[in-house]
């Protein structure tokens, strides 16, 4: 009788233990995006690029990870240079970034309109979580597009890495 009691025990601890796991997996996960700021890009004057979105599900190929989750909330985004790495964000006027599903419906997730000359080669934007993005996350062919407005014209082409974090609550099927 020891036997079954203890087995049963560890076998819920197991159990409730991956629940735990998917659930804290699950609870926050970015995604990320490169986006492509041209040269002949004119200050003064608003103006928007666009990426495909990656995550962590669709990189390690689990295209059923967005089943186990619900109410999904922006918890931050960020933006920083990746081409070249120490590039001042403070090329940007102003910014705002948009989450676009597959069906080119979007959603302002964020946005900064008072970029500092001297920010540094990254830039915490302001988000707007009022609302639950899960029709936007759930589905394929996430993008985001960069609306910006620039404060001088460039040189050289920027890329600018955009990493915006979701949470969520898990969804059990």
């Amino acid at each position: 009788m020891k036997k079954i009691l203890l087995s049963f025990i560890v076998l819920s601890i197991v159990v409730s233990g991956c629940a735990t796991v998917q659930s804290i997996i699950k609870s926050t996960f970015p995604y990320t995006a490169t986006l492509i700021v041209p040269t002949g890009a004119k200050s003064g004057v608003t103006l928007t690029t666009t990426s495909t979105a990656s995550s962590f599900d669709q990189i390690f190929g689990n295209q059923t990870g967005a089943d186990y989750i619900k109410e999904v909330r922006v918890t931050s985004v960020k933006i920083e240079a990746s081409n070249p790495v120490n590039q001042n964000l403070g090329i940007f006027k102003s910014v705002k970034l948009f989450i676009v599903n597959g069906s080119n419906a979007e959603v302002m997730v964020a946005s900064r309109s008072d970029v500092s000359e001297n920010i540094g080669n990254n830039l915490v934007l302001d988000i707007d979580n009022t609302r639950f993005v899960d029709d936007y996350i759930k589905g394929s062919n996430l993008k985001m597009r960069m609306e910006y407005t620039l404060r001088n014209n460039l040189t050289s082409d920027v890329s600018v890495r955009a990493a915006v974090n979701f949470s969520s609550s898990p969804n059990p099927k």
